[in-house]
């Protein structure tokens, strides 16, 4: 593994958690949010967005670790469709519950 490599590794799997700390930063700001509307179904955004947070940390761990092995396949395609189908889910409860 070149130098070069394990830097983009380290760029990738930052990049990853910083989007859920953000996600994550969301969740807090709707949890927030609910206890102020008195909790019922303003709750399923919170949970929604909580599960969002954790898959994108979790995939972003999966990609890091991809990417320090010495021949680093192509990334699966799939991980950001998941992960772009549970942001949009989590918006769009947003719209609906709140």
């Amino acid at each position: 593994m070149n130098p070069a490599s394990g830097a983009q590794a380290e760029r990738t799997g930052l990049a990853w958690r910083r989007t859920a700390l953000a996600a994550a930063a969301c969740t807090v700001l709707l949890l927030h949010s609910a206890a102020q509307r008195h909790w019922g179904v303003t709750l399923v955004p919170v949970v929604l967005s909580a599960g969002t947070s954790a898959l994108l940390a979790a995939f972003g761990m999966l990609r890091e670790r991809a990417l320090r092995t010495p021949e680093p396949g192509p990334a699966r395609r799939v991980l950001p469709a998941i992960a772009s189908l549970a942001v949009t889910a989590t918006a769009a409860s947003v719209f609906v519950f709140h």
